[in-house]
């Protein structure tokens, strides 16, 4: 069973990940249309589209730039260069192992980096300016931001020592997720709890959203959430109290106008405002 799913993903077609990811935005969708955790009266399908945009162009900066990575992972392995390739470990412990530190370096670093480094944040906070978080969301990303993060992608792959199976595994993992945990559905409280001590929860990355720090400079995981709380950076609040946004870039211009919103890394750097932790929250 394991060797089938390694050979499938090392040799995973075009096509399969494209309905990975096309698969989830229905599925995801579906669900918020029968349990949402906010309002579905926000101009649902126009405000989708502003974000279906940046999906598109987050997949044709992958498809352009996807042979540096498959060279990478290539390389790395033909040298016996990273962590995996110096150890002698069981397939199921190599992909464990494999696919918590890819998620460690390959996403929850590079977004902390991203939050904490004001050039990466003004390519960063276009993800952020959505007002209306759900599963459209989670490829709402300036194609700066697709090579940043596709650059750690290949930095993560390189120190983990990953074959060409592991990456397609965890970024078709990471796709999945990352569409889970930023679309708009309410979960059962004993679901949620059970699931967020290994996973990230719409419950969980939701609070990422709101729209003033501290809240947005915490929960910062994608996959496994126990990153955040190794690192401190992991908190809970009432959901349904959230907004979302961020408070530097709240007016229509800056949230739904796609021209507008390429040009913002390239404008003066707006600082968050001064910001107090609320009651509610």
């Amino acid at each position: 069973m394991l060797e089938t799913i390694i050979s499938y993903f090392a040799e995973i077609p075009s096509s399969h990940r494209t309905m990975i990811l096309v698969g989830g935005l229905v599925f995801f969708s579906l669900v918020e249309s029968a349990v949402p955790l906010m309002s579905l009266d926000y101009g649902r399908w126009r405000h989708a589209l502003v974000n279906i945009f940046f999906t598109l162009t987050t997949i044709l900066v992958n498809f352009f730039l996807a042979f540096s990575l498959v060279m990478s992972s290539d390389w790395v392995v033909a040298n016996g260069v990273g962590l995996l390739q110096w150890v002698d470990l069981p397939l199921a412990i190599e992909l464990v192992i494999g696919l918590l530190l890819m998620d460690l370096l390959g996403a929850y670093a590079p977004h902390w980096v991203e939050h904490h480094v004001k050039w990466m944040w003004k390519f960063h906070l276009i993800h952020h300016t959505d007002q209306h978080v759900d599963v459209t969301s989670a490829n709402r990303h300036h194609p700066g931001e697709s090579v940043i993060r596709l650059a750690f992608t290949i930095a993560a792959a390189v120190i983990v020592g990953a074959p060409m199976w592991l990456v397609f595994l965890y970024q078709s993992m990471s796709v999945v997720l990352s569409q889970f945990n930023h679309s708009n559905v309410v979960l059962p409280d004993w679901l949620d709890k059970t699931l967020v001590y290994i996973i990230c929860t719409p419950n969980m990355h939701h609070v990422h959203h709101h729209y003033r720090m501290p809240y947005s400079d915490m929960n910062y995981g994608n996959i496994f959430s126990f990153w955040d709380r190794m690192f401190g950076t992991y908190t809970e609040v009432d959901n349904s109290k959230l907004v979302y946004g961020v408070d530097t870039h709240m007016s229509a211009k800056d949230t739904k106008q796609v021209g507008q919103l390429l040009k913002i890394p390239f404008e003066q750097y707006k600082e968050h405002l001064t910001y107090e932790k609320t009651e509610f929250l």
